[in-house]
């Protein structure tokens, strides 16, 4: 389910929320989607880039690293490492077609000289482990791969890039929160699945919860869907 993922860098890279949660809303986020749209990268690079993104204000400020050259380096590092790769030059012409702030007029040497900073800033590691991976096999398991459920996780797993979650969780346990809060929603019986699955399912409660507070306070469901969805949940065993 999560082979070598437990070996891996971004496993021992792991951060306790407290270290997370000095790191402010990155709206910025949005250039990264924006510029991925225009230049037709899989959205594993865009999951990649925010991951990068996000990593790096862990350790730096917006003062040290101004997160408008941040994200599409980012964007330019993730296509290199998820092997989409997008020539700097692309990211710069879209850049300039986007926003006509002056203070977007990144020229190439610009993104290159950014991306020897954030990799110094990641240490060098760039293996991201993504929920995913796991996400297909996992509903194929519990009988849920239907086109219904499988477009739903799906959306879901995207959303939580949104939050921190992934530099906080295994990204398996994150897949397994999307379709625990699907399963919730769709008023799938997945009990005896859970069960026989053996994993801490405090932790899998906990991350979908965080999901729907997440979800909650930005207004993204109606408020009768979450508060169903959290009460349903309250009760599950």
């Amino acid at each position: 389910m999560a082979a070598n993922f437990w070996t891996s860098s971004h496993y021992k890279h792991l951060l306790d929320q407290e270290d997370v949660d000095v790191v402010n809303t990155l709206d910025k986020e949005k250039d990264i989607l924006k510029l991925a749209q225009q230049v037709k990268v899989r959205q594993r690079v865009v999951a990649t880039a925010v991951t990068y993104m996000r990593r790096v204000y862990t350790r730096k400020s917006m003062a040290e690293y101004d997160p408008r050259l941040v994200a599409p380096t980012c964007l330019y590092l993730a296509s290199k490492a998820e092997e989409s790769t997008v020539q700097a030059r692309l990211l710069v012409f879209y850049i300039k077609k986007l926003y006509s702030d002056d203070k977007y007029r990144y020229e190439i040497k610009d993104i290159l000289e950014m991306e020897m900073k954030i990799l110094e800033a990641l240490n060098y590691y760039l293996v991201v482990y993504h929920p995913y991976r796991s996400l297909s096999p996992l509903l194929q398991d519990a009988g849920l791969n239907d086109l219904n459920m499988t477009q739903l996780t799906w959306g879901l797993v995207n959303d939580t890039y949104k939050m921190d979650l992934i530099l906080v969780h295994p990204p398996h346990l994150i897949a397994l929160a999307c379709i625990y809060i699907a399963s919730v929603l769709r008023e799938k019986d997945t009990t005896a699945w859970f069960e026989e699955l053996r994993v801490d399912m405090n932790v899998v409660k906990n991350i979908s919860m965080e999901i729907l507070d997440f979800y909650e306070s930005n207004r993204m469901f109606t408020d009768e869907r979450i508060n169903a969805a959290l009460q349903k949940l309250s009760l599950r065993p």
